[in-house]
């Protein structure tokens, strides 16, 4: 597959840092309504925050998730990172679909249960909408740490690439040196 021009693969860099950086902050929101909602005494209070929670789940959840998720495969497959080829973006590529799925199967239909709740002015705390945002939002910390860290290195697929580009890369010199027959290791 053909790699992304420097300007297409900046833009499209900037696009998917801003869109996880929002996912990040879309979760911290969550938590923080999630949190209200589960521990005020007010009936009233934890209707407002899990209406608010539906807003944010309806509206920016979906969307965010699936620009970072698509915006992150994107770069993977078209630049020389690769998706196979470093252990960090693997895992990052994972987790990131992982939390999407968890997302439209799980938070948002608990978000719509308790705003539905709500709107009949029987909401009921629960504990799920503290829990769900808390460990999404430990998940987007740990994948922008891997993100700027870049840890644990290449994969046996990204080791046999390299290898390959290195041997390649011998053999083009050893014929621009005008040497007939050299050997390459």
């Amino acid at each position: 597959m053909q790699q992304l021009s420097r300007p297409a693969r900046r833009a499209l860099l900037v696009v998917h840092v801003a869109v996880s950086v929002s996912w990040l902050g879309l979760t911290l929101g969550l938590l923080a309504l999630g949190i209200t909602g589960y521990t005020t005494g007010s009936p009233d209070m934890a209707g407002v925050a899990y209406r608010a929670m539906k807003v944010f789940g309806d509206w920016l959840v979906l969307p965010v998730a699936l620009v970072s998720l698509v915006s992150g495969l994107v770069l993977s497959l078209r630049t020389a990172w690769g998706l196979a080829r470093h252990r960090w973006v693997r895992l990052k590529f994972w987790l990131t679909l992982i939390t999407v799925l968890l997302s439209v199967f799980s938070l948002r239909p608990g978000i719509n249960h308790l705003a539905a709740q709500a709107a009949a002015g029987t909401p009921a705390p629960d504990i799920s909408l503290v829990v769900a945002p808390a460990v999404a939002t430990a998940t987007y910390l740990f994948i922008t740490a891997i993100s700027v860290l870049k840890p644990w290195g290449l994969t046996r697929r990204g080791s046999r690439l390299r290898e390959a580009q290195s041997a390649e890369a011998r053999a083009g010199r050893a014929r621009r040196s005008g040497i007939k027959g050299a050997s390459v290791r």
